[in-house]
């Protein structure tokens, strides 16, 4: 039988063994004022006895101007998405007193090595977007450090989670019936990069609202894409070189679905007299292409906002002393209708 790795102790393990509260605990730990020497005694013998290690939390245990909370990334994370995300973080750190960093995960890094680079970088919590929301042992080795966890737009939640996210299957299912009651049959779908659980979640809401309005899944209108403008670029020359090609196309983001028009301007197909073509997410590129995207307002900035507000309030629970909240977020989405959409033509 496979034994199981020994999770390291936790400051809230020291103060019950110390017989203090968790604030008075990080307290004794950094050597601040307010602690009484039989308090400071008991903490350090606990320590020793755990063998606890301190951390970026019990550091930031021990006054709000010290807490600093990063937003982390990868290479898959698109630019325009994580523009978003910043906009929204960085306006709303500073009203909750707290100091934003971010770091990128090095392509290829192992789990492990992401959670050395986010101690060292002494951070008392995180936000995980896509794909490293879903990321089991990037969690557990941030979780074992006491390092507070937001994840946006997880798979699912996990326990002790704090989430944010919004519909991403209905939001999907809801652009597609859109272009089905446009009077478009044979529709497009460009997937985003695998490693996204969104993209698997928006081709279901496709599916879905395919099947509930009678009309059969041709595979070979559902091409791959990872998110990215040239992906797109590719998987809309593969769709509209098809003899029989889509009317519409349902682009997983706005990056891919403006690589479509400009495909379709290529090759001189108008849209959206002759091709519909929608996208996801409504970032700034939506509205400053022409045609301007049809597309679903996904509020990226929004669950910036609220993760960074989420995890002030799981310091404050830990200031407090109280259980630590597990909060899930659910934000609504907007079908954002502009000029890149058509009734169908009937010829």
């Amino acid at each position: 039988m496979k034994s199981q790795k020994k999770k390291p102790p936790t400051i809230k393990e020291v103060a019950a063994r110390a017989g203090v509260s968790i604030m008075t605990a990080s307290r004794a730990i950094n050597g601040k004022a307010l602690v009484s020497a039989k308090a400071q005694k008991a903490v350090e013998q606990a320590v020793k006895d755990l063998g606890y290690i301190p951390n970026a939390s019990a550091r930031a245990l021990a006054g709000s101007a010290d807490r600093r909370v990063a937003l982390l990334h990868s290479n898959s994370t698109t630019s325009a998405y994580l523009g978003e995300l910043l906009l929204g973080a960085l306006g709303e750190a500073p009203q909750r007193h707290l100091h934003l960093v971010v770091e990128q995960c090095a392509q290829g890094a192992f789990a492990q090595e992401i959670v050395e680079q986010v101690a060292q970088a002494h951070v008392a919590g995180v936000i995980l977007p896509p794909p490293l929301c879903d990321w089991a042992e990037l969690i557990d080795g941030l979780q074992a450090r006491d390092i507070a966890i937001v994840a946006i737009a997880p798979d699912r939640d996990g326990p002790d989670m704090l989430t944010v996210g919004t519909d991403d299957r209905h939001a999907a299912y809801d652009l597609t019936r859109h272009l089905i009651e446009l009077g478009h049959q044979r529709i497009g779908f460009i997937e985003g990069n695998p490693r996204h659980r969104s993209s698997a979640r928006r081709l279901q809401g496709f599916r879905d609202a395919l099947a509930q309005h009678g009309l059969d899944v041709d595979e070979r209108l559902i091409v791959p894409g990872d998110y990215s403008y040239r992906s797109g670029l590719d998987a809309a020359e593969q769709l509209m070189a098809l003899e029989a090609r889509p009317t519409a196309i349902f682009a997983c983001n706005d990056d891919m679905a403006a690589a479509a028009i400009t495909v379709a301007h290529q090759r001189r197909i108008n849209v959206p007299a002759e091709i519909s073509i929608c996208g996801f997410d409504d970032t700034p590129l939506a509205s400053a292409i022409w045609p301007a995207l049809t597309t679903i307002r996904q509020p990226i900035r929004d669950m910036s906002r609220e993760a960074i507000g989420l995890l002030a309030m799981r310091f404050r629970t830990q200031d407090e002393g109280t259980a630590g909240i597990i909060g899930k977020v659910k934000l609504d989405y907007q079908l954002i209708r502009r000029q890149s959409d058509a009734v169908l033509a009937r010829h």
